[in-house]
Parts: C-alpha cells; structure tokens; sequence
C-alpha cells in the first residue's frame, strides 16, 4: 500500500511538472510573438517605434496576459476582470500585440498602428481600443491610476488585483513615489508594481542620465513588499505573481532585470532603440530571428 502511495505521488508530480513546463513554454511563445508583432507594427518605412521597452516586458506582458489575469477576451468590460496598466504607455504596442492575439479585436488592426483613424494610438486609448483601462504615457502616472482602481475594488469587496508595469527611467518621476506612499499607507494588498528594469532610457543609461538605483531598497523603505526577479525567466515570472497573491496588508513591487530590446541581437541593449525606426535589413533580420525562435518552441 505504502509503495502504491509513492506511486501515486511521483505520478502527480510528474503530471505537474508537465503541465508547468507546458504552461511555461505556452507563455514563451506568447512573448516570441508579441515581439514578432511589435517588429510589424514598426515596420520598415521609416516609421518609428518603442521596440526596446516593449521587447524587454514582453515575457512580463504574456504571463500576465497568459497566465495571471482573469479576463474575457469577448468581453473586455467584464465586472470580475483584473486590471493591467502600462505605465509607460510607450510600449503599449507590446500590449496591443498580446490583446489582438487574444482576440479583442482583429491581428489585422496592428498593421494600422499610428494611423489616421486606427484605433491603435501610439499611445493607449481606452475609450477606442478594447482591453485597455487607462489612457497612460504621460510618464508617472499610471501607478497612481492603479492605486485608485485597486481601492474601488476593495470598496466593492472584489477579490481582483491591479497590475501596473512602469519604466525604470519613469521612477524618476516624483509622482511614483507619491503614489508608492500612498498604497503603502492605505495598505493596498490587490495592487502590484512591476519595474521594467532594462537600465536604459531615451538618451542613454538610467546611471549616466538620472540614478534611480538602488530600486529594490528603495521599494522596501516605502512599505512595500518586494521582489527581484530575471525578467525574461518564465518560472520566476510565475513565481513572483503567484507570491503576490500571498502577501496580505501591504503592496508587491516585483523588480524586473531585463534586456531593453529583448529577442533581437542588433537591438540589445542599445539605447537608439528605446523609439526608433528599423531599415528593412534590419525588420528581416527581427523577423528571421523570432521565427526562429517561435518554430524551437513549437519544435
């Protein structure tokens, strides 16, 4: 009997095992192809976009939007959704990819991003784009959005969280401290920051330009309970959102060490990319690598 029961758990771990491994690289691919839809959106025209920050939250996005999130696809205004803000509004063409593929509205609306009319802005909108909360962009303030979000929530007795994802250069802004103070003091539990921490700004380095380190330390001093993670490590992705839930009386800010530019080696680390546009060597050369990279983990 005893040695049945042994069997009988190492069966189960072995099904949990697989069914996390299958979840994680459901998720890789996810972030594979919102980089591979941002590269498109972009495109190859001389037109310019946020490839950098978009690439380095990708994988944050997708097991967000993959794994984390309670949503509706078909109704994006469903009462017992979580909330999902870009701070740095800038990226949100990372959030568009994973919305169309997700189905609020149609892949063939990212090819129209930027343009007279589109519902895509280069900015979000949340009157004319399904799936988005807030119109963000206008550095700093996203947070303090959430925070508001997070107390009607818990005002209303809903048991759904917000989740805010801000720049590391936007922690330059006051009003992130502002807004840290006060989820901290109103001991705002269903809220959790995430810092896109990919150590580059428009202009240069975070170090060189204006020093927002130490980030962990300064999270923790305003009340927070804090997290450091790999940012483009799935598991540890799924690990901190699944911590976040625990933590009871205060609010989570997950720091994310990342890789501005993500996925694409020409555009790795390199600061011209925080809003850049790509010669059509280059969009072919995105193209080639995330293709390649989606057909490994569909191999």
């Amino acid at each position: 009997m005893a040695n049945q029961e042994t069997i009988n758990h190492k069966i189960h771990y072995l099904a949990e095992q697989h069914r996390r491994h299958e979840a994680v690289r459901k998720i890789q691919r996810l972030a594979a192809q919102i980089r591979k839809d941002v590269v498109l959106m972009i495109g190859c025209e001389g037109n310019v976009g946020h490839l950098g920050g978009s690439c380095s939250s990708a994988d944050i996005v997708a097991a967000l939007y993959g794994y984390k999130m309670k949503l509706e696809p078909k109704n994006p205004n469903w009462e017992g959704r979580d909330k999902f803000l870009y701070s740095k509004g800038h990226a949100g063409i990372a959030q568009y990819a994973v919305l169309a593929e997700l189905g609020y509205f149609p892949k063939e609306d990212l090819l129209r991003v930027k343009g007279l009319g589109s519902r895509l802005q280069g900015h979000p909108d949340r009157i004319r784009t399904p799936g988005i909360e807030a119109n963000t962009g206008s550095l700093g303030q996203g947070l303090s959005i959430a925070n508001g979000m997070a107390l009607a929530m818990r005002l209303d007795k809903k048991p759904n969280k917000v989740y805010c994802i801000m720049g590391d250069g936007e922690q330059a802004e006051g009003q992130i401290w502002e807004a840290a103070m006060a989820a901290s003091a109103h001991k705002i539990d269903n809220i959790v920051g995430i810092i896109d921490q990919n150590c580059l700004q428009a202009t240069g380095s975070i170090i060189e330009r204006f020093n927002t380190n130490p980030l962990p330390e300064k999270w923790a001093a305003f009340g927070w309970h804090v997290i450091e993670i790999d940012g483009h490590n799935i598991e540890e992705i799924l690990r901190a959102l699944d911590e976040a839930d625990t933590i009871k009386g205060k609010p989570t800010a997950i720091i994310a060490h990342t890789v501005k530019g993500k996925g694409i080696s020409f555009a790795e680390n390199a600061a011209g990319f925080h809003n850049g546009a790509l010669t059509p060597e280059q969009y072919e050369t995105a193209l080639k690598e995330l293709d390649a990279q989606l057909a490994e983990l569909d191999g």
